[in-house]
């Protein structure tokens, strides 16, 4: 006879990781300390459980938003991670998102499970809850690949930027030289780019010119099969 199945009494829950970007500095991760059991005190990624009643894309938000007083300008689903004890409570799945902000665009404010809200370079790490590295570790790889076909990084730049500060995102997120020669003929060959009439003065040098994204454009092309590459 066969025994009866057991019943699943696993819980869902989502966590974000969250890049900024200050300029001329290293690439940020939002953290937030935990106020609560199991490890609290500690540093963490923002997130929790989903409610019954509520779908995934709409957790993450609530949830930046409760911890960190946040809303994403770019935010997509990375990965599912699911190890057995992972949680010292419970069997929890989640579902890790990666998210884009400005961090000037954004005050942070911590709240419901968070004590505080916080950037961290991604070089400066502190220990961290969970199995929250190794989130970060494949939201670092993702985006370093993702930022070379898809001009995802201009979510972390200000409206209006010099051409020097989105090559050194590229390079800061990369983590490599770029060729700035090369890098910039390819990126200014898409016309993605509207020069406005507003300058940057750096350093001893003459002032350099502002440009935004088009975005508009950058869909209109992407509908007609465009590939944006930058290598």
């Amino acid at each position: 006879m066969e025994s009866p199945k057991k019943l699943q009494d696993i819980k869902v829950a989502v966590d974000a990781v969250i890049f900024g970007y200050f300029d001329k500095k290293d690439l940020q991760i939002l953290l937030i300390k935990r106020n609560i059991e199991p490890f609290k005190g500690g540093w963490a990624l923002p997130g929790g459980l989903v409610l019954d009643d509520e779908n995934l894309d709409d957790a993450v938000k609530r949830e930046l938003h409760e911890e960190a007083g946040i809303k994403p300008d770019f935010l997509e689903q990375l990965y599912t991670f699911g190890n057995v004890g992972r949680d010292p409570r419970n069997r929890v799945v989640s579902i890790a998102y990666l998210g884009l902000v400005n961090p000037s665009y954004h005050e942070l404010f911590a709240d419901s499970d968070a004590e505080d809200a916080q950037w961290f370079s991604v070089n400066q790490l502190p220990k961290l809850a969970f199995d929250h590295q190794s989130i970060i570790d494949i939201a670092l790889k993702r985006l370093r690949t993702k930022i070379q076909y898809q001009p995802i990084g201009f979510n972390l730049l200000n409206d209006e930027f010099a051409f020097s500060d989105l090559e050194n995102l590229y390079k800061t997120i990369i983590g490599k030289e770029i060729d700035r020669r090369n890098f910039r003929k390819k990126i200014m060959s898409y016309g993605l780019l509207n020069e406005t009439n507003n300058l940057k003065k750096e350093g001893s040098g003459r002032p350099g010119k502002l440009f935004t994204f088009n975005q508009e454009k950058y869909r209109e092309l992407e509908e007609q099969g465009f590939y944006f590459e930058i290598k």
